[in-house]
C-alpha cells in the first residue's frame, strides 16, 4: 500500500504488521544490488521510488511465501506498475473521486478508463455504487477484457435479520470500502475451497443500474471471522482521533473533493455534534496542507462551514530541517515552494471567510489588523500571518514546519509535545492571543486533513510509538 506515514516500512506487510528493520535492509539490498548487476549499460538509471518498491514488495511476498497478497494500486491502474500481475485472483475497484488529474484526466470518465485497466481476462472483478457515466465505463472496460464485473450490495443487505455491523473505521464512506472487501475476501475464500461461507440468498431483481445492466454480486451470510474482521480493521490516518488531555486530534488523510465531503461529515458526527464543555470554552482548529495538482480552493471552501476559530497551515515536513527523519523526505519538493503553497492557502482561506462575512448580515465586520512577521532566523521560529489588510476574527497562520504547528496549536497541554518556542520579542497579535485561548480552552478539538503526507508527519510526533 501507498503511501507510507510514518515510515517506508508501512509499505510492506505481512499478516497486518509492517517488515522488520532487519528484513527490509535484507530485501532492500538484495533487489538494489541485483538491479545494478544486470542493469542494461545504455539505460543506466535505476527504478524510482514507487517502482523499486513495488518490485521489492512482490520479492518480499515470493521469498516470505505468503498465501495471499493484498496490492493497492499506486495511480491509476492501466500504466501503474504494481499492474504486472496477469492473473490475480479478483480485482476490486472502491468508490471513484477526482484526483491525480494532470495523469488520469480531469474527469471521472477518464478516471474510470484507467481504473478499469486493472481488469484481466477470466478474473471476477467487484465495484460498488459509481455514477452512472463512470460506471457504463468500467462495464466497457470489463467487456473489452472478457472480465465479470458485478456490483457489491450495500452494507445494509447484510444486516437483514441479524444485528448491526460494527466497523473498525469510523465515517459513512467506509461501510462502502466494507462492501467491497467481504466480496473480495469471498472470492478468494472460495478460490481456497473454504467451506461454511454461507448460503447464497436470492439475487434481487433490481440489478439493472439505470438501463445498463451490472450483476449484483450475491448476498450471502457472514462467518464470525469476517464480522470480527470488519470490527477489528485498523487504519491509521483515516477518521482516527487521539484524545491527549485537553487537546484531541482529529486525523483524516482525505485529499480531494469526496473524500473532503466524507471527512467533514466524520468531523462533524465525531467533534461538533459534542455538547461544548461546561466548564469553559472550545477552540476548533483547522490543520491543512495539500499537495500536488488539487484543487485546495474547492478543498478548503468545504471546510469553511465547520467553523474554526483558527486555520493552521504549515508543510508536510515535521521539522525545518529534515537531517534525522529520511523516511519522509521528499527530493521533488523544496521547502521555499512548499511555504509558498502554505503562504497561496492562507490567502484563500482569508479570502473565503471574507467572502462568507459579506454573505452574512450578522456577522460583524472584521477587526482591521495585519502585518507580515518575519523574526529572526536566529530565533529558529518563523510564523507567517495574513498579509491581507483585513485578516479576520478567525486568523490564519503559516508554520514552517508541522512541529511548530502542532506546540503552537498544544500550548504546551499535550505530553507528547513539547511547549512552543516564544516567537520573538513582537509576536503577531492573532498567534499571541490565540495562545492565551488555547492555554484556557477546556477543550482544543483538531481537525488534520488535507494530505496524507500531513497525518503522517502529525502521527509521528503524536504517537512517538510509531517510529521504534
Amino acid at each position: 500500500s501507498s503511501p507510507h506515514l510514518v515510515q517506508v516500512r508501512e509499505r510492506i506487510r505481512i499478516n497486518g504488521q509492517p517488515i522488520s528493520k532487519d528484513l527490509f535492509n535484507k530485501y532492500f539490498w538484495l533487489v538494489y544490488n541485483r538491479l545494478e548487476e544486470t542493469k542494461d549499460p545504455a539505460h543506466s538509471s535505476m527504478p524510482a521510488y514507487f517502482r523499486f518498491l513495488t518490485i521489492m514488495a512482490f520479492h518480499v511476498f515470493l521469498q516470505e511465501k505468503v498465501d495471499l497478497a493484498v496490492v493497492e494500486v499506486g495511480i491509476g491502474g492501466t500504466y501503474d506498475c504494481t499492474n504486472i500481475v496477469r492473473a490475480p485472483v479478483v480485482c476490486g475497484v472502491s468508490s471513484l473521486g477526482i484526483d491525480h488529474t494532470s495523469i488520469l484526466g480531469d474527469t471521472m470518465e477518464k478516471i474510470a478508463w484507467q481504473k478499469g485497466g486493472i481488469f484481466k481476462p477470466g478474473v471476477p472483478a467487484f465495484t460498488v455504487v459509481q455514477p452512472e457515466r463512470p460506471l457504463e465505463v468500467l462495464r466497457e472496460r470489463a467487456q473489452e477484457r472478457k472480465c465479470s464485473l458485478y456490483l457489491c450490495p450495500e452494507l445494509d443487505d447484510f444486516e437483514e435479520g441479524c444485528q448491526a455491523l460494527e466497523l473498525g473505521l469510523a465515517g459513512a464512506h467506509q461501510r462502502s470500502n466494507a462492501a467491497l472487501a467481504l466480496q473480495l475476501a469471498r472470492t478468494w475464500l472460495q478460490r481456497r475451497g473454504c467451506q461454511g461461507l454461507g448460503e447464497l440468498k436470492e439475487v434481487p431483481p433490481s440489478s439493472e443500474l439505470l438501463g445498463r445492466p451490472v450483476p449484483l454480486a450475491p448476498v450471502f451470510r457472514l462467518t464470525d471471522a469476517m464480522i470480527q474482521g470488519l470490527r477489528d480493521t485498523e487504519w491509521l490516518g483515516r477518521t482516527q482521533v487521539l484524545s491527549h488531555g485537553p487537546v484531541t486530534w482529529y486525523l483524516d488523510g482525505a485529499h480531494t473533493t469526496s473524500s473532503i465531503q466524507a471527512c467533514i461529515r466524520w468531523f462533524r458526527q465525531a467533534a461538533l455534534n459534542q455538547d461544548k464543555p461546561h466548564d469553559g470554552s472550545e477552540v476548533r482548529v483547522l490543520l491543512f496542507n495539500a499537495t500536488g495538482d488539487r484543487d485546495t480552493a474547492a478543498l478548503l471552501k468545504l471546510l469553511v462551514p465547520c467553523h474554526f476559530d483558527y486555520a493552521v497551515f504549515c508543510p508536510n515536513f515535521t521539522e525545518v530541517s529534515l537531517a534525522n527523519n529520511a523516511d519522509q523526505q521528499n527530493f521533488n519538493v523544496t521547502l521555499e515552494n512548499a511555504l509558498t503553497r502554505c503562504l497561496e492557502n492562507q490567502q484563500t482561506w482569508t479570502r473565503l471567510l471574507e467572502e462568507k462575512v459579506g454573505q452574512d448580515p450578522w456577522l460583524p465586520s472584521p477587526p482591521r489588523v495585519g502585518g507580515l512577521l518575519q523574526p529572526t532566523p536566529a530565533r529558529g521560529s518563523l510564523l507567517l500571518v495574513p498579509p491581507a489588510p483585513r485578516p479576520l476574527n478567525s486568523p490564519a497562520l503559516v508554520f514552517p514546519c508541522l512541529a511548530q504547528a502542532l506546540r503552537w496549536v498544544a500550548q504546551g497541554r499535550d505530553p507528547h509535545l513539547a511547549a512552543p518556542v516564544a516567537s520573538g520579542a513582537h509576536p503577531h497579535p492573532a498567534a499571541s492571543s490565540g495562545a492565551v485561548l488555547l492555554r484556557e480552552a477546556a477543550a482544543v478539538r483538531v481537525l488534520v486533513t488535507g494530505s496524507l503526507h500531513l497525518v503522517g508527519g502529525a502521527l509521528r510526533l503524536l504517537v512517538p510509538a510509531l517510529s521504534q
